[in-house]
């Protein structure tokens, strides 16, 4: 076991390496003389039609955002099942700690969002910006300390932003949608039942739940629910483990979730914070830059995720609720807090839901993002960097 939370731990730590430069990349494309050809290609028009029955036409920065991110979100629910069923969430003593502290970490970067923003109805759709962790980036930290971090911290950190991604896969749910579709939400349910039939007749193949889940993706994009969520659907649908034709046991959760985590940590996740954090910074004014949007979202992820995790962690602990994760120590533990601060892309794709895209803030919204993101990493590092191991557990 602690095999493979170690293989995990390396290929987000890599995927968040990747994410810096990704990041750095498309901060210099939208700040050149390639500008027009970066805005051009996000704004490219791509069109899938079947028949008369289907026409689906979005620029290119939706078909990833609503597309590919399918499959991240895909892979998050397949996670959070297995860890759920069988891992390191499976049991009340495990699941506490990170649950607690998921909760203080979305409750109060949301009231100091809210703080600022609260008597503007348009700023206050971003509530949940600063809410976000973004595991990649942040155990990508973390690998940077090697062996100053026990291994028990890097589970907590990798637990936390699961349950953290669960949060905002319900917050997308309830607050980010648009007019709803009767017709396309029947379909939907309907997907879903087949979906559950499926598990239910111990059908093995993933290439049949992918085929199911194609249509349901379809429907849940037509009827005004985030498309997105048709992952977490089809997540929860998959099996954990059946008995094949020879009575061996295999697990097609398992093994689609290994099969998309190359192609999530290091292709999609890559082309989204391409397409999305390509922060223009012409004309962008100190105004605009300590706006109550902008202040909203760098102290929310800054102040706010570290206060909110830290203290729901030591309120858990005193009362003898939860225990503090094996050889770690309390300054460990604030470190770890700081870092949640990093919301990146989960921050990002919640931006492009909230205010569409809309330039009304001149990006200053998205720069608050990757500001808040960068002083939490630097600061969580900074601490973790310079606090010692229990000498009671050595590494």
């Amino acid at each position: 076991m602690k095999i493979l939370i170690n293989e995990y731990i390396k290929k987000e730590s890599a995927s968040g390496i990747i994410l810096i430069f990704v990041t750095i990349a498309a901060l210099l494309f939208q700040n050149s003389y390639f500008s027009q050809e970066y805005n051009a290609l996000l704004k490219t028009e791509i069109t899938f039609a079947f028949g008369d029955l289907l026409l689906i036409k979005k620029p290119l920065i939706l078909w990833i955002n609503d597309g590919l991110m399918t499959v991240f979100f895909l892979l998050v629910g397949l996670e959070i099942k297995r860890e759920l069923l069988a891992g390191h969430l499976s049991s009340l003593s495990k699941v506490s700690l990170p649950v607690i502290a998921a909760i203080g970490g979305m409750a109060v970067p949301a009231l100091i969002f809210t703080a600022f923003n609260f008597d503007n109805e348009f700023s206050m759709s971003g509530w949940a910006i600063p809410t976000a962790t973004d595991i990649a980036f942040a155990l990508g930290i973390l690998s940077l300390l090697g062996k100053r971090v026990p291994t028990s911290l890097k589970i907590f950190l990798m637990a936390l932003a699961i349950f953290d991604d669960l949060g905002a896969i319900l917050i997308i749910a309830i607050f980010y949608t648009d007019d709803l579709s009767v017709l396309s939400i029947l379909a939907a349910v309907g997907c879903t039942i087949v979906l559950i039939l499926m598990n239910k007749l111990k059908i093995i193949r993933p290439t049949a739940y992918i085929l199911v889940g194609l249509i349901l993706w379809v429907s849940v994009l037509k009827s005004g629910v985030h498309a997105t969520l048709a992952g977490i659907i089809l997540a929860f649908t998959i099996p954990i483990a059946i008995k094949d034709e020879k009575n061996k046991t295999v697990s097609p959760l398992k093994n689609l979730e290994n099969n998309l985590h190359f192609w999530v940590a290091y292709m999609i996740l890559p082309i989204f914070a391409f397409v999305n954090a390509g922060v223009s910074l012409k004309g962008l004014s100190f105004d605009q830059l300590f706006s109550d949007v902008s202040l909203g979202i760098m102290l929310g992820l800054f102040l706010g995720k570290q206060l909110g995790v830290m203290s729901f962690v030591f309120i858990s602990v005193k009362l003898k609720i939860a225990k503090l994760p094996r050889c770690t120590n309390w300054k460990q533990m604030y470190g770890v807090s700081v870092l949640t601060g990093i919301g990146f892309t989960m921050s990002l794709f919640i931006d492009s839901l909230a205010y569409k895209d809309s330039d009304a803030f001149l990006y200053a919204d998205k720069l608050a993002i990757l500001i808040g993101s960068i002083i939490s990493g630097i600061i969580g590092y900074l601490i973790l960097r310079y606090t010692k191991n229990s000498r009671s557990c050595g590494v």
